[in-house]
């Protein structure tokens, strides 16, 4: 209610200055409850309203000075005080202190809640500044992204490289920024490639060598893109130094290995890579997939989960028992949905055990098993010892046979809740794949509570979009509902300095259907993924495609990524 309550006075602001007209009131009322974001970020990123003009229009509403921030000396904030949670959570930033009073950045002057809760955990007297939406959060991950470097390293001239010797270490698991006891270039080369990687939220690192060439390529945002052509003479010292920094054998170079490595970016942040290494015909080619903690605590509005379907997942998480299934291809964001989820769960009174091929992310307060099929440590042995150990929850990293089904099946039906994942589809592929698996029918209908399938799409660029004016009929070709297509507006990837290609940053598409009695019915009649599938329809659970285009009528991405994404 208080939500609603801030959101109406800064509608009553804007309209009363023209900023919103009076007919448009309702309809934007009623598009933000839809949204999972504050609302002066709703208005800037979904309705393209001038953020400046809203920060000057509220500064003579509600009576609070503005500041630019685009000239802000960013090492005015001061340092012990730069709670990220806090900043993240309210979009609020404290800028400098006078005597005892700490002047904090806001976009929402309605957000007094805000104000309190950095008060109270600063202990200084707190006042308001209005600041512009979109400088706010940029001079956030900047002040962010400062405290968390360790290191700023130089671009380095790869060509003077080539007959330099590489000085290798073996200390420690902890690797720093700085390139630990020694400085050879390569060592800081490779540390300064690693550090872009994060920097650019790169989800993986290529390293390939070719017969005349050598190339490092990071996937950004789901897309591959080269970011640097080293001489092909450093390919084997590069691979070298990777190598030790993964505790892998450097003078194995005739089968596949895999390592971690631990990259600690400052005191109280780090980040894990995982590696590995395969023999081509011209070297070693290296892979590291980033993987960062803090994605896994992204907490479930930000992964764009539609309001209906965030709350099927979170009333199948609060059940004591069955089965909640995420499906998908590899790189569609199964294992942040399924991190989630354990998130939420992740309490004191509650004994969770996970079983992982591998483990990508440490949990703090779950126990973490990481598969060793060569030790005889499987998916059904591990499953065996969890029941023997009183679990709650249990998080099965991947069902890939009839005996993991089995066990996580009759664990699902003796008083536990079950998380695992399928390489499926479509949910409803995700039941039929079970039972060919051989898993009786009865079984699939009685255990099974929700499935999830879900796809990555880029977000558009929120600094660059432009709108795309596609013909009605196209529209409903597509998929568009017909009797909304006169009142549809689309956005295109254009390109700029703050993106990549027009986009920046991903969002989940998802389909989650709830296993009903219909549904059952059907399980157990022996359906097949197309009757499920249309019961499904019927129920008025929407499918990938659908809740694609619904992003796309949101303005969140584009059609050309929507058909990228999902099938037309």
């Amino acid at each position: 209610m208080k939500g609603l309550h801030q959101q109406s006075s800064l509608l009553s602001a804007l309209s009363k200055h023209d900023l919103i007209p009076t007919e448009m009131v309702d309809k934007i009322s009623e598009g933000f409850i839809q949204q999972n974001k504050p609302f002066i970020r709703y208005l800037v990123e979904d309705k393209n309203f001038n953020a400046n003009r809203i920060a000057a229009i509220l500064s003579k509403s509600f009576g609070y000075p503005v500041i630019d921030l685009t000239e802000f000396d960013t090492s005015l904030v001061p340092e012990g005080i730069r709670n990220e949670k806090l900043v993240r959570k309210h979009g609020a930033l404290p800028l400098f202190l006078r005597g005892k009073v700490l002047f904090v950045a806001m976009s929402d002057p309605t957000n007094l809640d805000a104000l309190e809760e950095i008060q109270f955990n600063t202990g200084y007297t707190t006042e308001l500044i209005l600041a512009s939406e979109q400088e706010l959060h940029k001079c956030i991950d900047k002040v962010l992204e400062d405290e968390s470097s360790a290191l700023d390293i130089s671009d380095i001239d790869t060509d003077e490289l080539s007959d330099m010797d590489v000085q290798e270490d073996t200390t420690d698991d902890n690797v720093g920024a700085t390139g630990d006891k020694d400085d050879a270039p390569i060592v800081v080369y490779i540390n300064k490639i690693l550090l872009d990687a994060i920097k650019k939220g790169a989800s993986d690192l290529h390293f390939e060598p070719y017969e005349k060439s050598y190339r490092i390529r990071f996937r950004v945002d789901g897309i591959l893109a080269e970011v640097a052509k080293p001489p092909i003479a450093l390919a084997s010292r590069m691979a070298a130094r990777l190598k030790v920094m993964s505790k892998l054998d450097i003078a194995e170079r005739r089968v596949p290995q895999d390592g971690r490595i631990k990259l600690a970016l400052s005191r109280k942040k780090s980040i894990d890579f995982r590696v590995s290494t395969l023999p081509t015909m011209w070297g070693e080619k290296i892979v590291m997939r980033i993987l960062d903690s803090s994605s896994a605590m992204l907490g479930i509005d930000m992964l764009g989960y539609e309001p209906e379907q965030k709350k099927i997942y979170m009333d199948a998480l609060a059940q004591p028992q069955g089965m909640i299934l995420v499906t998908g291809p590899t790189g569609s964001g199964k294992t942040v949905s399924l991190y989630t989820g354990l998130n939420i769960l992740n309490t004191q009174e509650r004994n969770i055990s996970t079983a992982e091929d591998p483990v990508e992310i440490n949990l703090e307060g779950i126990n973490q098993v990481q598969i060793n099929a060569r030790a005889g440590l499987t998916f059904p042995s591990a499953l065996r010892s969890f029941l023997r150990q009183d679990p709650d929850i249990v998080m099965v990293g991947e069902i890939r046979d009839l005996e993991t089904a089995e066990i996580a099946i009759k664990a699902a039906q003796t008083g536990h809740l079950v998380l695992s994942t399928l390489h499926t589809n479509s949910a409803a592929e995700t039941l039929t794949r079970l039972l060919n698996m051989g898993v009786p029918s009865y079984n699939v209908a009685s255990s099974v509570s929700i499935i999830i399938a879900q796809r990555l799409a880029r977000r558009l660029c929120m600094q660059c979009k432009e709108e795309e004016k596609v013909p009605p009929q196209e529209l409903i070709n597509q998929g568009f509902p017909a009797d909304k297509v006169n009142e549809i507006k689309l956005f295109k990837a254009v390109g700029c300095e703050h993106c990549t290609g027009g986009y920046k940053g991903r969002v989940g598409i998802y389909e989650v259907i709830k296993i009903s009695s219909e549904v059952a019915s059907i399980i157990m009649e022996g359906g097949n993924s197309l009757d499920i599938a249309a019961q499904c329809q019927k129920e008025g659970f929407n499918n990938l495609r659908q809740s694609g285009i619904q992003k796309a009528m949101q303005g969140v991405t584009s059609l050309e990524e929507i058909n990228r994404v999902t099938s037309a």
